[in-house]
């Protein structure tokens, strides 16, 4: 519901903060006090258009803020519209912005966040209907209808089973596609998967075996340079001749002299047993010099051969992946494709038995759905045409249109037809309204504007009350071309409809702002030259001066008049169940 909303330098409202209740809330005030503007403010909010005329003359922009506190029956909906952006803070409430600023250019705000216009309008068609003069109207959008209907009729548990056998039927077909597809070009792929599968199994490849084989053509390739590097090291660590000693007779000497130095002062012991363990190394390494010195081999038929062999790995890996445990995957892969096309004709056969089950099951579960569907559409019917005669709209008329299209490709009906169908059901419905006698019945979105289109709405949204979960409807002149006692009743109708939504009212009637549960009057006043808007929020005691003025002259008869008219809601309010 809308709990808070701020408006600032609108047209003629400078500053404005307003904080709603739940329940029924009235506006009233003379024409052009600004009740409309109010109105024209919260569809700007949602998405409406904006241009710099609404900035009030002086400022050099304006803006409008509502926060909305989020219900459980849109919260995971609205939710997942703004994680997908990113834009999710308080799952409780949403804030949303809109500043129009000199020259047009507007900025949509949502928790704070600059924000996509159309991300916007789509969140104000969960949070909020404005009747009237409004492209905010779930009933006009047809494709809310059945969902309406579906939720009027309590078909839960027939649409959930039918919709199950809709995916059960929907995931066979697309198997099914995929296999006719293989099934088409199966000869040619099987060509191609054996030559894969013989191509990569024959070279036998093993994991890591390219880097040893271009570790060992470095060594083959490079024989003669290792062997005589190895060999000089080993003439530098071990011959001597007379005049120049051997690396490892030179250390022999430093380490007995060392020892012998350690003898005499036992305090440099660590230099003696330093330099023995320079001695061991140095003996290792001159024995693994001459074990890698005799393993150096100078083979150029084995360098061919790790050369051949590298290509081969090199060319598979630049067919079936950069690596040889993806041409091994691939492999593998490839396999379970010839496998699976290699049984696609008995598993054809097999999916095609369960198609036509399910769509046999699917025409079973769409009927019976239906059959409920027609049965809560003339029961719709009888009780919206009630709501209009109480609305002053006697002989208006109201039909659920049902439309089934034949196909062959459809689901099956016992009557022997096969008709189109969706995960929705078997027909497509649409609302229909014939306002006055001998129009004939039009959809919603053809019916007249103004006030008729906010009374047939208010019948719609009463009779649809449970079923819609838009929590905040905003009508905007219901009540015009109505008089005092359809007023009452109208009232009456608002304050039940406001039992299952939080309804906000802009009316000129008395009558029908008495149901009114939090009631803002709104003056037009003038300062220092300047024309502002102001909004009050009447107490219980100013109600009645506010109503007697609605009345005309206030004067002692006006005033008990509107005593009466409070009375009068109060007992509508409590006698009557809502």
């Amino acid at each position: 519901m809308l709990v808070e909303l701020r408006i600032e330098n609108f047209a003629i409202i400078d500053r404005l903060e307003l904080q709603f209740k739940p329940g029924l809330i009235t506006f009233t005030g003379e024409t052009g006090a600004g009740k409309s503007i109010i109105i024209d403010a919260v569809e700007t909010l949602l998405g409406g258009k904006a241009d710099q005329t609404m900035i009030r003359v002086g400022a050099d922009r304006a803006s409008i803020e509502a926060t909305f506190r989020i219900s459980q029956e849109i919260g995971q909906e609205i939710q997942a519209l703004l994680e997908k952006e990113e834009l999710s803070e308080d799952p409780e409430y949403l804030t949303l912005n809109r500043e129009i600023r000199a020259g047009g250019r507007s900025i949509a705000r949502i928790n704070g966040r600059a924000a996509n216009l159309g991300l916007v309008r789509e969140l104000g068609e969960y949070l909020l209907d404005v009747h009237g003069q409004s492209e905010h109207l779930s009933l006009l959008r047809v494709r809310e209808h059945l969902g309406l209907l579906d939720r009027y009729a309590g078909c839960d548990d027939l649409f959930e089973a039918y919709r199950a056998c809709y995916q059960q039927w929907n995931t066979v077909r697309h198997e099914l596609k995929e296999l006719r597809l293989l099934e088409s070009e199966a000869a040619r792929r099987i060509d191609l998967l054996n030559f894969q599968i013989n191509e990569i199994e024959s070279a036998r490849l093993q994991l890591g075996e390219d880097e040893e084989l271009k570790s060992e053509r470095t060594r083959l390739a490079n024989a003669e340079n290792l062997a005589s590097l190895a060999q000089q090291s080993l003439t530098i660590l071990e011959d001597e001749d007379p005049e120049t000693p051997s690396v490892g007779e030179l250390l022999g000497r430093v380490v007995g002299a060392l020892s012998s130095l350690a003898r005499i002062d036992p305090s440099q012991a660590s230099l003696s047993d330093n330099a023995q363990g320079i001695l061991t190394s140095l003996t290792d390494i001159s024995v693994e010099l001459r074990a890698y010195l005799e393993g150096i081999e100078y083979n150029p038929k084995r360098l061919d051969q790790v050369e051949e062999r590298l290509g081969l790995i090199h060319n598979l890996k630049r067919k079936y992946g950069d690596s040889i445990e993806a041409i091994r995957e691939f492999g593998e892969k490839a396999r379970q494709q010839l496998e699976t096309i290699t049984r696609a004709g008995e598993r054809i056969a097999d999916l095609e038995l369960q198609e036509k089950d399910l769509l046999i099951e699917l025409g079973r579960r769409g009927q019976a759905l239906s059959k409920t569907r027609h049965s809560a559409a003339g029961k719709l019917k009888r009780e919206i045409e009630g709501e209009l005669t109480d609305l002053n709209m006697s002989g208006a008329q109201f039909d659920v249109d049902f439309v089934q299209q034949e196909s062959m490709d459809g689901a099956p009906l016992e009557d022997g037809r096969w008709v189109v169908f969706d995960s929705t059901g078997l027909e497509r419905i649409e609302f229909l309204i014939a306002p006055n006698p001998g129009e004939g019945l039009k959809p919603l979105v053809k019916i007249a504007s103004g006030g008729e289109t906010s009374r047939l709405m208010l019948a719609l949204k009463n009779v649809l009350a449970r079923a819609d979960h838009v929590p905040t409807l905003i009508f905007d002149e219901i009540d015009q071309g109505i008089g005092g006692r359809v007023g009452t009743i109208v009232g009456y109708k608002l304050w039940r409809l406001a039992r299952h939504h939080q309804v906000l009212c802009v009316t000129h009637l008395p009558q029908l702002a008495a149901f009114g549960e939090q009631h803002y009057q709104v003056q037009k006043q003038v300062e220092d030259g300047r024309t502002h808007t102001q909004v009050k929020d009447l107490l219980p005691e100013d109600r009645v001066p506010e109503l007697a003025m609605m009345l005309g002259e206030t004067s002692d008869g006006t005033l008990q008049s509107a005593r009466e008219m409070l009375a009068n809601a109060r007992e509508y309010t409590s006698n009557k169940e809502a």
